[in-house]
C-alpha cells in the first residue's frame, strides 16, 4: 500500500489506526536480514524499489517480491530467471492477479501497468541481433516506468543504410537509447544525426579485443558527437530508468 492510499484509507474509515500505524511502522524500510526493502523509494524517486536478482537465491526474491507488493501496486525485477518466476507465480500466499516473464529482457513484472499518457517517445536501438537481451531490458524497462518505446533493432554501422532508412524514427523520437557492441560506433553516428539525448548502453558483445564491452565503452565516452550519456556495460535496466527520467520531464 503507498503512503497516498494509506492516508485516504484512513481518512474514509478503510483502515483503522491500529493498521495504519503497523503500515507507517515499515514505510522506511523493512528489515529481512539477508535485504533491506527501501519502502521510501517511490516517495523519493516516483517508481518502487527494483529488483536485482543476480546473484539471489530463488527464495529471497520470491519473498522480497511479495514484501515489496505488499506496499506497492507494481514491482519489476531484473535478470530474473524462468525458476524465479515460476516460483513467484505459484505463490499462493501472494495472490498475483497480474504477473509476467520476458525471457529475453530477463525481467519479472507483477502487478498491471499503467496507461501511457504521454505521446513522447523513447527510441530503442541495438547494433545487433546479440545485443537484443540488453535492448530489451531497456526497453521494457522503459515501457514499465509508464513511458512510449518503439524498437529500431540490427542496424548497426557495418550496414549503416539499414540505419538511414529508419530516420524518420530517430526523428520523432524523444529519448534514444543505443546498444551495442563490438567497437561500439553506432552512438555517435546517431548522435551525429538527432538533436536530441542519447542514452549509449556498450554490450559484452564482441571478439577478444572488444574486451568484454570495455571497448565500445571507451568508444562511446570518446563520441565526438555531443550529447551522448553513458551507461554501464549491458545496464539495459540503467538505460531504460533513465531515458524515463529524460522523457517525463523534458
Amino acid at each position: 500500500m503507498n503512503l497516498k492510499n494509506l492516508l485516504l484509507n484512513f481518512k474514509h474509515g478503510k483502515l483503522s489506526l491500529k493498521n495504519a500505524l503497523s503500515n507507517l511502522k515499515d514505510l522506511p524500510y523493512e528489515d529481512l536480514g539477508y535485504a533491506k526493502l527501501d519502502h521510501h523509494r517511490a516517495l523519493r524517486r516516483g517508481f518502487p524499489e527494483v529488483i536485482f536478482c543476480q546473484g539471489k537465491t530463488v527464495e529471497q526474491v520470491k519473498n522480497i517480491t511479495a514484501k515489496l507488493f505488499e506496499k506497492n501496486n507494481l514491482v519489476l525485477a531484473t535478470r530474473a530467471t524462468p525458476e524465479m518466476y515460476y516460483t513467484i507465480k505459484d505463490d499462493s500466499k501472494a495472490g498475483y492477479k497480474d504477473l509476467f516473464y520476458d525471457k529475453d529482457a530477463r525481467i519479472i513484472v507483477v502487478g498491471k501497468l499503467e496507461k501511457i499518457k504521454s505521446k513522447k517517445s523513447i527510441l530503442v536501438m541495438c547494433a545487433g541481433t546479440a545485443d537484443l537481451p540488453v535492448a530489451e531490458e531497456a526497453a521494457l524497462t522503459a515501457e514499465v516506468l509508464g513511458n512510449k518505446v518503439e524498437r529500431l533493432y540490427d542496424v548497426g554501422v557495418a550496414g549503416i543504410h539499414r540505419l538511414l532508412a529508419n530516420k524518420n524514427k530517430i526523428e520523432k523520437a524523444n529519448v534514444i537509447i543505443v546498444v551495442a557492441g563490438m567497437e561500439g560506433a553506432l552512438a555517435s553516428v546517431v548522435s551525429g544525426l538527432a538533436s536530441k539525448p542519447i542514452i549509449a548502453v556498450p554490450t559484452s558483445v564482441g571478439y577478444g579485443s572488444s574486451f568484454k564491452g570495455i571497448a565500445p565503452l571507451l568508444t562511446m565516452l570518446n563520441s565526438c558527437s555531443p550529447g551522448v550519456l553513458v551507461v554501464n556495460i549491458d545496464n539495459g535496466f540503467g538505460a531504460g530508468y533513465a531515458a524515463s527520467m529524460i522523457n517525463k520531464n523534458k
